[in-house]
């Protein structure tokens, strides 16, 4: 975690959602916490990894996921420069669907 978030003291939030225990927990929380606008565009981002990780273009992100060029391009930063957030649920994810 970098120093700027810890100035913001998310570590008992980040406790908080490691507490949850099931799906259903985990979605009870984050619809109390969070907007539909807000989940909605979690989700959005998610798409955008990975399909930036699966090699497609900006213009076919926009018409799949109805993403901004600007939402676009930090996604991107962030998996190529950031804290391997993405990177870490994108190969999990790939995992998860090989196991299944």
């Amino acid at each position: 975690m970098n120093d700027k978030m810890k100035e913001m003291h998310l570590e008992e939030l980040f406790r908080v959602i490691l507490s949850l225990k099931t799906e259903e927990e985990v979605a009870a929380f984050f619809e109390d916490i969070c907007t539909i606008k807000e989940i909605k565009a979690m989700l959005q981002r998610l798409q955008v990894a990975e399909l930036l990780d699966r090699g497609e273009q900006y213009k076919q992100i926009v018409a799949k996921t109805g993403a901004s060029s600007a939402t676009i391009s930090r996604v991107n930063r962030c998996l190529q420069y950031g804290s391997d957030g993405y990177r870490l649920v994108l190969d999990r994810m790939k995992k998860n669907e090989a196991e299944e």
